[in-house]
């Protein structure tokens, strides 16, 4: 992979430390990485977004961001509220093939999940992703509800002619209850495609220099990584998967 677009099946579901991880592994295993923030929302110009915080967790990569919009909103509302130009997908994709000329790995951050907007025209992350014939990594929640949202995220992504990378559960709880557990053989099951990683709660709120080192044990190799689904699943899952 020379160009990975990450998504989420929803806001506040991991993304962010997803992709610092992603970041960091690939880093521990010697590629260079440039992460593009597609559009920064909610946040001031002189606030540490998206793609500045992956760079702190996870090292030397090369960060940036297309646009930066002072509201919490969609990144076509926030743009249209301030009075910006909007990020178009074709920008985007532009953006990510040049990174791609001077990096080993360059990973796309979308805003909340794949059919946000960013443009007026309704062009989104998956638009992008399209133009990039890049594969697609969905990062999603470990407990209740996640099923519906990761299915119609990987048939939309299928539907598209795109490759579903696979699933990261974005943050994974230190008590799961029965749903959490259950949904790790769920989870591979609705979205088609391997369960790649589980990132424990709280993981960004770890010093960088721990993050660094553990974060290829929260990811498969397909990712750097050397999580074991497998393994995480029987240790993880309900007794009756034991």
């Amino acid at each position: 992979m020379a160009i990975l677009v990450i998504t989420g099946t929803g806001t506040e579901v991991g993304k962010t430390v997803t992709t610092a991880a992603v970041a960091a592994s690939a880093l521990a295993a010697g590629r260079s990485v440039a992460v593009l923030k597609a559009a920064q929302t909610g946040v001031r110009p002189d606030e540490r977004g998206d793609a500045e915080e992956v760079a702190r967790l996870a090292g030397p990569v090369a960060a940036g961001e297309l646009a930066r919009y002072p509201e919490p909103l969609a990144p076509g509302t926030a743009a249209r509220r301030a009075g910006r130009a909007p990020v178009h997908p074709h920008e985007i994709a532009e953006a990510a093939a040049k990174l791609a000329t001077e990096h080993d790995l360059v990973l796309v951050e979308g805003a909340g999940g794949l059919l946000v907007r960013f443009d007026p025209a309704g062009g989104t992350l998956a638009d992008a992703a399209g133009l990039l014939a890049a594969p697609v990594l969905v990062v999603t929640a470990a407990g209740l509800g996640t099923l519906n949202t990761t299915e119609l995220t990987a048939r939309e992504i299928r539907t598209r002619g795109l490759d579903l990378a696979g699933v990261v559960i974005g943050s994974w709880p230190a008590e799961p209850d029965l749903a959490a557990r259950c949904n790790l053989a769920d989870l591979p099951e609705v979205a088609g495609a391997p369960l790649l990683g589980a990132l424990p709660a709280g993981a960004g709120a770890a010093a960088p220099e721990t993050f660094r080192k553990k974060a290829p044990g929260w990811l498969a190799p397909r990712l750097d990584g050397t999580w074991d689904a497998e393994a995480f699943r029987v240790r993880e899952g309900p007794r009756s998967f034991r």
